[in-house]
């Protein structure tokens, strides 16, 4: 067991070791925040019995604080008959008069809202804590959704007692906990929505008299939400990186050319003999054309294929593509190669060759970035 632990410490250490490089913008109060609705079902966790299932919605907000950890605060309602509070039918209770029974109870709850449950959660992106963060969020991600919350009960039913006849519950509150993991698709270039499968256990901890964790007065559920991703201060969805490593990379080049270049500042002159000036040498114009993309995006809008519109069909191009320097580098090289391949498909498609279409990544002191050049051959 001891070397498991060590294993998979020196595993994330290695892991944030590989990632040290990549910083993580900071982030304003309202920024990565989200809404959003669940509905799905639940049934005691013991199985016993298994039905009826019990119909659960539910509403959440939250705020990312890192890409790896954030908090939500989430309601739901209960609305069937099957819940935390009559046990199962091994649960041993006592009329305080007759001693220890071996009792169902099969009362029901006369309101159509049983239960709210309303928690305070935090969630733990397991998909960036161990493969780390690379710019923009994954189409999949796996979290941990853990919290703790108040659970009330409406209405009033009735426990059926052998010895000592029935015996009529009210409203009632206890403590209550969930943990579950979310199975969470991000759809879309933006990932600015989400689809998320969550099995969980949602317990309620003081119903046995102590407070602790009990399966017989648990409830296992599976939920379906829709998150909707607020835009941020950065003009996306979701967090920014930057390569640092490929800034000081940069510095460093900068700081060589520049120990290179001479201290002498030398002077040229033009002399004019018989009043003539030298002419310069003839060079041949360098058509160039620069396309723009929107962050984290290869596809052509309409303003880069008015761009493209310009160059003529009959003529041989080379394209070099850029990305700005938000996530890793092997992100960006692979980002900027898909805006080379999509401006070489768009002008083959309009009869252009194009000898050469390639992916730079991010290059300091050449372009903004986001960018792809196309040059006449």
């Amino acid at each position: 067991m001891k070397r498991l632990i060590l294993s998979l410490i020196f595993a994330i250490a290695m892991v944030f070791s590989a990632s040290a490089q990549i910083a993580t913008e900071n982030s304003k109060t309202f920024d990565n925040t989200y809404i959003g609705v669940e509905g799905g079902v639940t049934t005691p966790f013991s199985f016993n019995p298994f039905f009826p299932v019990n119909p659960v919605a539910g509403l959440k907000f939250g705020k990312e604080l890192t890409p790896v950890f954030g908090f939500e605060v989430e309601g739901l309602v209960g609305f069937g008959d099957n819940l935390y509070r009559y046990g199962d039918n091994s649960t041993i209770l006592s009329d305080f008069t007759d001693g220890p029974l071996n009792i169902h109870e099969n009362g029901s709850i006369n309101t159509f809202v049983k239960t709210t449950n309303v928690g305070l959660n935090g969630v733990i992106n397991m998909s960036n804590l161990l493969a780390g963060y690379r710019g923009t969020p994954r189409a999949f991600e796996l979290k941990a959704n853990v919290g703790i919350g108040w659970l009330h009960y409406f209405g009033e039913y009735t426990r059926k007692y052998p010895i000592g006849g029935d015996k009529i519950v009210g409203y009632d509150n206890a403590v209550a906990a969930k943990t579950a993991l979310d199975f969470a698709f991000n759809l879309g270039n933006k990932k600015a929505h989400t689809i998320t499968v969550s099995p969980g256990i949602y317990w309620n901890l003081s119903e046995a008299g102590d407070i602790k964790f009990n399966k017989s007065y648990a409830q296992f559920g599976l939920m379906v939400g829709y998150t909707y991703h607020f835009k941020t201060s950065n003009k996306t969805h979701s967090f920014k990186t930057y390569d640092v490593g490929a800034m000081i990379d940069e510095i460093a080049r900068l700081n060589d050319e520049l120990a290179k270049k001479p201290t002498e500042v030398v002077v040229e002159k033009i002399v004019k003999i018989d009043n003539i000036t030298p002419m310069p040498h003839a060079t041949r114009d360098v058509i160039k054309e620069t396309v723009y993309f929107a962050y984290d995006s290869d596809e052509l809008d309409d303003r880069a294929k008015e761009t493209l519109d310009k160059l003529g069909e009959n003529s041989v191009y080379i394209v070099d593509a850029y990305a700005s320097s938000e996530g890793s580098t092997e992100y960006n090289k692979k980002l900027s190669q898909r805006r080379a391949d999509a401006v070489r498909a768009y002008l083959e498609a309009r009869g252009a060759r194009v000898d050469k279409a390639e992916g730079h990544g991010v290059q300091f002191g050449i372009t903004t970035g986001r960018v792809a050049v196309v040059t006449i051959k």
